[in-house]
């Protein structure tokens, strides 16, 4: 895998997890750094040759105005492992989950300009079904747009275009909402080994299970607290995707490299947790679409501010998002500041 290079993944199970076993002994043999970040539920001793474990305790004395605001017991303390990744270096940023087991192109080089399929203008895209010819959808897909007509891939160009964000997908369990899985099949695996990137006025939401983050883009990184726990990554990934569109970056979709077994879930509980997404999903996106943003890396942290500040106003965010995020904007940006 590429060098400097970091793994971050949030968790609050035990060394008996054969996921964090599995990416623990990949990273030592691979010299990949392993950031593992705890909550107040973690085990007190954690310990797992290859993995970097930092549980409340540790976070607290991190120089990160962050990490004394976010929430205990939320996943946005994952925000921490990118902030510690960033300072030590990090070029590359690959985060996913501990219910993902890698497959073996997980540990491939990554490039930020890989040749896709690019799609602009399409609206909302079901992306997942260009790689496979079953019904099946993203968690955070607007569902009144699950009808819609895919365009064919032959309308557009193959490319090689900036792609900061990369979003690999999972099969036997993909990450689909509560609606699919309490209706559709699964185990499911994706048949296609295509390269997708979607650019202007194109919406597909992408999650933190499976997902790359070049340099470039670590000040997207950052997942609220402050909103549905269902919907963290999934309103993260509209934020970035708007203001990728401003310095003229591509979000790559790719094929499967990881395969989830999944956690215990109760799905009645997730399909609740998901309610906001299904009523206001595509408002969001509509909300972002109309907001005017500034061009170029040099204003993402204002962008990132404005398009937060328009979901508080749309009252799906609590204001209080807006301190942690000026928290986030203050250490990462003097982190990539003094980066050499």
């Amino acid at each position: 895998m590429n060098k400097k290079a970091f793994l971050v993944i949030t968790s609050i199970a035990n060394q008996e997890n054969k996921v964090l076993q599995t990416y623990g002994s990949y990273c030592h043999l691979n010299h990949i750094p392993f950031i593992l970040i705890g909550d107040s539920k973690s085990p007190d001793v954690f310990k797992i040759n290859g993995c970097e474990f930092f549980g409340i305790p540790e976070q607290k004395e991190l120089p990160f105005i962050s990490a004394n605001l976010i929430p205990e017991k939320h996943y946005a303390r994952k925000n921490i492992g990118y902030l510690i990744a960033a300072k030590r270096g990090a070029e590359i940023i690959i985060e996913t989950d501990d219910d993902n087991f890698p497959m073996a192109e997980f540990w491939n080089d990554r490039e930020i300009s890989p040749e896709s399929v690019l799609i602009e203008n399409a609206a909302w895209l079901n992306i997942y079904n260009y790689f496979t010819k079953e019904m099946i959808w993203p968690r955070g897909f607007a569902i009144e747009h699950l009808n819609d007509i895919l365009p064919h891939l032959d309308n557009f160009q193959t490319l090689e275009t900036i792609c900061p964000i990369q979003q690999g997908l999972a099969n036997e369990n993909p990450d689909v909402d509560a609606i699919y899985r309490l209706i559709l099949r699964l185990p499911f695996n994706f048949d296609s080994n295509r390269n997708v990137s979607i650019g202007q006025n194109t919406w597909c939401p992408f999650n933190s299970q499976n997902t790359t983050w070049f340099r470039e883009a670590f000040l997207l990184l950052y997942l609220p607290s402050y909103c549905s726990f269902r919907m963290t990554d999934i309103w993260r990934s509209f934020v970035a995707q708007r203001i990728c569109w401003e310095n003229g970056w591509n979000i790559l979709f790719h094929k499967a490299t990881v395969w989830q077994e999944r956690n215990n879930h109760d799905l009645l509980k997730d399909f609740e947790d998901e309610i906001p997404g299904y009523l206001n999903n595509k408002k969001i996106t509509d909300t972002l679409s109309g907001l005017h943003l500034l061009k170029g890396k040099e204003n993402i942290n204002l962008n990132l501010i404005k398009c937060y500040q328009s979901l508080v106003e749309l009252n799906l965010v609590d204001q209080m998002e807006l301190n942690l995020l000026e928290a986030w904007i203050s250490d990462m940006a003097n982190i990539l500041l003094n980066w050499v």
